[in-house]
């Protein structure tokens, strides 16, 4: 069954109206009109099955039926820190991590980004993101799509409020470098923690975290971290963390 996003839904409404981007999907990618069954949900948990009443291009409107059971939410509420990667690779980033339970993903401008938060302002990206947010919600059948904050800058990021855990995961040749570089623990540590009720995991860009930013994240409160003898590529580093973690707390 389809699924629409339907943000201003209330779960007390009994006829719900498509967004227009959402209406055009329906009319005229999809071929559906009145009559249809499809399901609605409003992107903070909620979700229903309706059918289509009226169906005009950008008009779009569906009878409230019944409540419909979403995919459920992780135990643990986890923001991915992510440096922002070249080109298209962000794209499977978000993709892949809200597929995998994300709650929120926070794009930072590190010293070895290629980009500036200007420059992702002016070319749309968050937007971008944001439409890759929604697909990928729709396709795993989360009926809560993440927010995808505005990006920042590395310094700004950690003026934000921050949650339980701060997690930065860094290159195997990290641990031990020299004096200067903070201890960097097995991520397998957490499994004899207890499960924390949110937590930030940092993932950094092609090179890596400078050895200033890593010093500046232990400084902040941060646990740095490997995920093991290999060096992973910046695009895999994301879902193998999110995998990880979700099995060892149980999401």
């Amino acid at each position: 069954m389809h699924r629409f996003l339907a943000p201003t839904l209330d779960p007390g409404d009994d006829i719900v109206t498509l967004p227009r981007e959402e209406a055009e999907h329906l009319t005229r990618v999809l071929r559906l009109g009145v009559g249809d069954t499809i399901r609605v949900f409003d992107g903070r948990g909620h979700e229903f099955v309706a059918r289509v009443t009226a169906a005009h291009r950008r008009d779009v409107s569906a009878q409230i039926l019944a409540r419909a059971a979403a995919a459920p939410e992780p135990a643990v509420a986890m923001t991915l820190t992510q440096a922002v990667l070249k080109g298209d690779k962000m794209d499977e980033v978000v993709r892949d991590a809200v597929m995998l339970g994300v709650t929120a993903i926070q794009p930072v401008i590190t010293k070895r980004t290629e980009v500036t938060v200007a420059a992702l302002l002016r070319g749309n990206r968050v937007e971008r993101w944001r439409r890759v947010a929604l697909a990928s919600a729709k396709q795993c059948r989360r009926a809560v799509v993440p927010e995808i904050r505005t990006p920042l800058t590395f310094d700004n990021a950690w003026l934000e409020p921050r949650p339980a855990l701060s997690l930065m995961l860094v290159e195997p040749a990290a641990a031990g470098a020299d004096a200067a570089t903070p201890a960097v623990e097995p991520l397998a540590v957490l499994r004899r923690e207890p499960v924390p009720p949110d937590a930030a995991v940092w993932v950094g860009p092609e090179g890596g975290w400078d050895l200033q930013e890593q010093q500046q994240a232990h400084a902040a409160g941060a646990r740095l971290l490997s995920l093991g003898a290999r060096t992973l590529r910046a695009d895999a580093v994301p879902l193998v963390a999110a995998s990880i973690l979700g099995f060892l707390w149980d999401a």
